[in-house]
């Protein structure tokens, strides 16, 4: 029906008016923001940096090879297989037993239920280990499934930690997404020089606590320059405590020097592990060693049960600032290379922002003549709600802090066009109903009625493929997806609440003439 409630129109262009009001704070002053809503450039309109990683899993298939090293061997020994000549080498172990028992070996190692003798059979081919054996020489090495596995999940959690490091700097809307098996792609908008980002995301982050070792240690010894006074230190392999245990960290100036500093702060466990092993060596130095780097070592003077503490070095406050980043994130789980690197100029992404303006601009103002030559007061209408369209877009946009890019200006274009196509759907329907003498207002309320399934299928399925789009797309594609799908749903809303109610009015006006004319 073509007539409106008070109520209805009252929510009607309240809705309008409330959503197209957050694109007004797109004009607000950078350093005076009353609400942190805005549409962010995105890297081809902005300009940045970009940045191909790769994860470095070599080392890492190695690591973990050799965490099984101990468990390997107490389990041979807790099963009564005797082994001659245990080595781990080229990401392989390798020892002798008798051939005889390489079956119950694998039954052990592979078996889940000792009850069911065979089921290693199945586990063997999708287990993360594999073995083979050569007249009593047994390997044990990672099989491409372990690798692969170990890959992804390498990957994935290297991508957790560098985002959490890329949002403590303040980075707005970057892209953090996976490329391949072993490969991150970070798109920084607004980010001219990279280096100081590069240099946190290339640093491991491996903590730990260890104490310097003046005679000889049973756990052998690692010779590291201190960063403090250049010399070589013995310190002990053994780990006190490592970043796992570390929950907080903030830069801070010491009370004392007035020099920069990082405190931390220790779970549970960290604690009681760090306590006790401060009560039991008082007078002891403690190494405080950031990936194989020693970056302080303190003596410890009294114990220290609180569970924090501080890191002194020779830091000014940007490298506090960044070392307590770096902890706060957590450690990669392998090192991380730059294999890629690229800058979008600004002048770049101003020339894109001046060509998406004026290719807007133009569609425009060809759209609203043509709508006004050949609809005359309809047309009107239709541009005026065209208008409301763009401006209800652009604040939903504002709304979730979308990025922009030079897709999404495309998006916003076929809108346009996608909101006209509605318009000219329903008006060239009105005009049929109007041939065939009928009354205005039934004309009118018919065309609506009638053009509506074609409408909203036209657009349905255009917003499903925008779906797919999102889904399966990246980058760019997801950009275009996004203004494409929220200007269906205001074309949707511009068409058949606002255009509707501004064509009653006409309607209402001219109803008691014999014909209208369109």
């Amino acid at each position: 029906m073509l007539s409106f409630s008070k109520l209805k129109v009252f929510l009607i262009y309240l809705l309008f008016i409330i959503i197209s009001f957050f694109f007004s704070f797109n004009f607000q002053d950078e350093n005076n923001l009353y609400v942190d809503k805005k549409i962010n450039l995105g890297l081809d309109l902005q300009g940045g940096s970009y940045l191909l990683l790769e994860v470095e899993t070599e080392q890492l298939i190695e690591e973990r090879l050799q965490n099984k090293v101990l468990p390997l061997k107490k389990t041979l020994r807790a099963n009564n297989i005797n082994y001659t000549n245990f080595i781990f080498k080229n990401k392989e172990i390798t020892f002798n037993i008798e051939n005889d028992k390489y079956e119950e070996f694998k039954k052990i190692i592979f078996s889940q239920n000792d009850n069911e003798v065979n089921t290693y059979l199945d586990l063997y081919r999708n287990f993360e280990l594999e073995t083979k054996n050569q007249n009593g020489l047994v390997s044990v090495y990672f099989s491409d499934f372990g690798i692969l596995n170990l890959n992804n999940s390498a990957v994935k959690q290297s991508i957790e930690v560098v985002r959490r490091r890329i949002d403590d700097i303040g980075t707005r809307e970057p892209t953090i997404i996976q490329r391949g098996d072993k490969r991150i792609l970070v798109e920084l908008p607004g980010i001219k020089d990279p280096n100081r980002i590069k240099s946190l995301l290339g640093k491991t982050a491996k903590l730990n606590f260890r104490f310097i070792s003046e005679n000889d240690d049973e756990f052998g010894v690692d010779l590291l320059p201190s960063d403090e006074t250049s010399e070589l230190l013995s310190v002990s392999k053994k780990i006190i405590i490592s970043g796992d245990n570390l929950i907080e960290a903030q830069p801070r100036l010491d009370s004392r020097t007035n020099e920069p500093i990082v405190s931390f702060t220790l779970d549970r466990t960290g604690s009681q592990k760090f306590g006790k092993a401060t009560t039991e060596n008082v007078g002891r130095r403690l190494a405080i060693i950031l990936d194989d780097k020693l970056i302080s070592a303190p003596q410890i003077r009294e114990a220290i049960t609180t569970g924090s503490g501080v890191i002194s070095g020779n830091f000014d406050f940007q490298s506090a600032t960044d070392l307590a980043l770096l902890l706060r994130s957590g450690a990669l789980p392998t090192e991380i290379k730059v294999v890629e690197e690229r800058s979008v100029g600004p002048d770049l992404g101003q020339d894109s922002i001046d060509a998406g303006k004026l290719s807007l601009i133009v569609g425009f103002g060809l759209v609203i003549i043509f709508m006004v030559v050949k609809y005359k007061v309809l047309g009107l209408i239709a541009n005026i709600s065209l208008v409301a369209n763009l401006l209800m877009l652009l604040g939903i946009l504002t709304i979730f802090n979308a990025t922009l890019t030079l897709p999404g200006i495309a998006g916003i274009i076929l809108t346009v066009g996608m909101a006209v196509d509605s318009n000219v759907l329903i008006f060239e329907r009105i005009k049929e109903e109007l041939k065939s003498n009928k009354s205005i207002i039934q004309s009118f309320d018919t065309g609506y009625e009638r053009a509506k399934s074609a409408v909203i299928d036209a657009n349905i399925t255009t917003l499903l493929a925008a779906i797919v789009l999102f889904i399966f797309g990246t980058g760019p594609v997801k950009g275009f997806a996004v203004t494409l799908g929220v200007g269906i749903l205001t074309t949707l809303f511009c068409a058949y609440y606002l255009a509707r109610h501004l064509t009653s009015i006409v309607a209402f006006k001219n109803k008691d003439k014999a014909e209208y004319q369109i």
